[in-house]
């Protein structure tokens, strides 16, 4: 595994929200409410979900947290309402004035990649838009999710399974194989059942239902 540069890693976080504000912005207000992949959330609330990621610092992150009496659910919900905005236009706006933001809460830096990517994916897909993304950069993501259960169950979804991307240099792990994009290998990683459909080998069954448990 080679460790990015910060600079590296900010620089793709960039890049990501840019493509996505770009994608966004003609959105109908009916393609706003669309559900995302995310349960229980629009693409609205996804995207100001990443606003309030973008605009908190470890200071105001442990502040929340404390006001929240430690439920982290809680305080998700209380940040995302905090960037919604009166309307989608609001939230499109509040979202691109954070694309080169380097303020995050207590997560190393490629943690934002993953979520700007993963979450750019939960918008995206219902919506029937599609990113080719640089394959530095999904790679960089697994390469993340592949060693970490912070935030999201990543590593202890793929246990006992061997992943191999189709597309890029990624490969990790022993046991029946999964193989297919990368991006589709960090979306089932990071719980997306039905981007399974995208990947092949024994290993898939295993992976879907794995994906497929809160």
């Amino acid at each position: 595994m080679t460790t990015l540069a910060a600079t590296t890693v900010w620089s793709m976080i960039r890049a990501e929200r840019a493509a996505l504000a770009d994608d966004l912005g003609a959105l109908t207000a009916d393609q706003w409410a669309t559900p995302s992949l995310c349960d229980g959330l629009t693409v609205r609330e996804v995207l100001a979900h990443l606003t309030a990621g973008a605009s908190l610092d470890t200071v105001r992150w442990l502040a929340g947290v404390v006001r929240c009496r430690f439920d982290f659910d809680r305080q998700v919900a209380m940040r995302l309402a905090e960037q919604l905005g009166s309307g989608p236009a609001d939230t499109l706006d509040r979202f691109r004035r954070v694309v080169p933001s380097t303020t995050k809460p207590p997560l190393p830096a490629v943690a934002m990649l993953g979520e700007t990517v993963v979450h750019g994916e939960d918008i995206r897909r219902p919506l029937g838009i599609r990113r080719r993304y640089p394959v530095e950069t999904v790679t960089a993501v697994a390469e993340y999710y592949r060693g970490t259960d912070l935030v999201v169950v990543a590593k202890g979804r793929i246990g006992g399974l061997r992943l191999a991307a189709d597309d890029g240099p990624f490969t990790t792990g022993d046991g029946p194989l999964v193989t297919g994009p990368t991006l589709a290998l960090v979306m089932a990683m990071t719980g997306r059942a039905a981007c399974c459909d995208e990947l092949d080998g024994d290993g898939v069954g295993m992976l879907r239902h794995r994906a497929g448990m809160r």
